[in-house]
């Protein structure tokens, strides 16, 4: 099997003359499915694959990793170039009413920036389940992570608005693809809210694959202390990661740390990365 991924939208730019973006979008395409994991956070996926020439109407399937804004605000965008009906998948919670909150300041909307009709207006027909979907013989969502390592954590500053209530937000959404190729696993993250490595044993646990190829996307490390970093380190070489790109959400200083303990297995994944296996 032929593997293609292209990552459309990042924070930061691979090269000249394409848009970065506090977010992610990750085109993923093999030799009998083409699937956009995320879709950044607005006009820079659908701007950056019209400069590498993608044709989006390709795509025939959606894959969101959770229901924040900064990887759902390119749907419509998106959705408006594919130009047909196409399969959304993504748990229930994406529609919760996700904000961030800190002590002291108001809380801010963190959710999806559409509601469901509009983007059904658009061509999205949603399939929202809380258990994996395996979209073709090689390729399928984590469905709802378990949280099994006793380092990992979800952040304490996301909650679900509730009205008068905010109730602390478990990213109950949160989900990674898997892609099974002769080279082992590669694994696809959005932001990795439930533990990078939490993913990674339940995509092995689904798959009962052992071998990790890659890993590309958000580890959602920002602000975690040095003990957390190491400790996710020291699992990622405990389960044989080849390589590992990380993204938008990791962190710079978790990036550096990660980039001199992991020498040439790491790479940064930024906004016009592209990576193929055969």
């Amino acid at each position: 099997m032929k593997l293609d991924i292209t990552t459309l939208s990042e924070n930061t730019a691979a090269s000249p003359g394409i848009l970065a973006e506090w977010g992610l979008s990750v085109l993923i395409e093999t030799d009998t499915s083409t699937v956009l994991f995320d879709s950044g956070q607005s006009i820079s996926a659908s701007h950056n694959a019209d400069v590498f020439r993608i044709d989006l109407g390709k795509i025939n399937k959606i894959v969101l990793s959770h229901g924040h804004f900064d990887h759902t605000g390119g749907l419509k965008s998106i959705l408006s170039r594919i130009g047909k009906d196409i399969e959304i998948i993504g748990h229930p919670d994406i529609w919760a009413a996700k904000c961030s909150y800190r002590p002291g300041r108001e809380a801010r909307n963190i959710g999806i920036p559409f509601s469901p009709e509009v983007l059904e207006s658009h061509g999205a027909r949603f399939n929202l389940t809380k258990e994996p979907v395996k979209i073709d013989d090689d390729i399928m969502t984590t469905g709802e992570i378990p949280m099994v390592t006793g380092f990992e954590e979800v952040d304490a500053n996301m909650y679900v608005n509730e009205g008068e209530d905010l109730r602390p937000d478990q990213l109950l959404d949160d989900q990674a693809l898997i892609i099974n190729t002769e080279s082992g696993l590669v694994v696809i993250l959005g932001c990795a809210h439930r533990g990078i490595i939490n993913t990674l044993y339940h995509a092995k646990q689904l798959t009962g694959v052992e071998k990790i190829n890659t890993v590309i996307g958000g580890c959602h490390l920002m602000g975690a202390t040095e003990e957390r970093i190491m400790l996710t380190i020291a699992s990622l070489k405990e389960l044989g990661v080849s390589r590992i790109g990380v993204s938008h959400c990791t962190g710079l200083p978790a990036a550096a740390i990660m980039a001199r303990e992991m020498g040439d297995s790491f790479f940064f994944n930024n906004s016009g990365k592209w990576i193929t296996l055969q």
